[in-house]
């Protein structure tokens, strides 16, 4: 007799990931839960990540570096699960109890909720500012920010859910952020599960920073739409300069104090020319997503 297909797909995207991959699938099999399959999507690893994999049970999808566009490739991920339910999983993303994924599973048992997305805590090395942003991002209870809708680094969702409002392609990043939002606007906020909680965070070079919040603020334009005004930028670089000080001081991380004025600049100054790009590509109609592509993974080399 024929094996029922499981109930859960779990999808993990990796490349270059075997300094971390190994603690993320110990977890993962780890788990109480365990009616879930392995759907890996591979884009051009080099290292030891492919020999880490395929000691787990999974199916292996390879694609080629230069075609990874997130939300294409999960759309095509998702195509091939064959699980009612679709959890996220970084390969950078470690679960911390054995029961982070079955605590993200059971908020989707309320008929009202279409996704839901776990807790995230930052990796002991983490600098301080990071801590900062994760600590508002992902609250030990509660709700989270209002600007924090959807994160797939830990996280699931119904399958007719992603049937209806498939991941976008518009742009190269923020796929969880602009699904989040049609979630929103639809009625149905992803539940934030605080139970649910993975290791994850980055230690970013002002060079990766720079390509992360290119296609950030690229994407925004997409999803909101609005225009991106100079001056509300510098106001916001300076209000998140002030806070990461205070975050300093409080934890007596004086050597990064003097890091604070440029990081925060050039956090802000990429999203702006990030934004610019996508209101462009608006304008223009124009489909290509591949400067953002560029501007993010020619920064993640090396």
């Amino acid at each position: 007799m024929k094996s029922p297909p499981p109930n859960v797909t779990v999808i993990m995207r990796c490349k270059n990931s075997d300094w971390v991959i190994h603690q993320a699938l110990a977890g993962l099999f780890s788990q109480s839960f365990r009616d879930f399959e392995l759907l890996v999507v591979d884009s051009g690893s080099t290292d030891r990540t492919l020999d880490i994999v395929r000691r787990y049970p999974c199916r292996l999808i390879e694609i080629e570096a230069g075609d990874y566009y997130p939300g294409a490739v999960l759309n095509r991920a998702i195509g091939q699960a064959r699980g009612d339910i679709i959890v996220f999983q970084n390969s950078d993303a470690v679960p911390l109890s054995s029961d982070a994924l079955q605590a993200l599973v059971s908020a989707l048992d309320a008929p009202d909720v279409e996704a839901a997305f776990g807790r995230q805590i930052p990796r002991p090395e983490a600098d301080t500012w990071v801590c900062r942003d994760y600590a508002a991002a992902f609250p030990t209870e509660g709700t989270p920010p209002g600007w924090m809708v959807y994160s797939l680094p830990f996280a699931a969702m119904r399958r007719s859910a992603w049937e209806a409002n498939r991941f976008y392609t518009d742009a190269w990043g923020s796929e969880d952020t602009e699904w989040g939002c049609r979630a929103v606007r639809r009625g149905s906020r992803p539940r934030y599960v605080p139970a649910a909680t993975v290791m994850h965070s980055h230690n970013y070079s002002l060079r990766q920073l720079y390509g992360r919040r290119f296609i950030e603020g690229e994407a925004d334009a997409f999803i909101h739409g609005d225009t991106a005004m100079f001056a509300a930028v510098a106001r916001r670089t300076l209000a998140s300069a002030v806070r990461d000080l205070a975050a300093c001081i409080r934890h007596r991380d004086w050597r990064a104090i003097f890091v604070i004025p440029v990081r925060r600049l050039v956090y802000h100054w990429a999203y702006l020319k990030g934004r610019r790009l996508g209101e462009h590509r608006i304008r223009s109609k124009d489909p290509d997503a591949s400067r953002g592509q560029r501007t993010v993974l020619e920064r993640y080399q090396a």
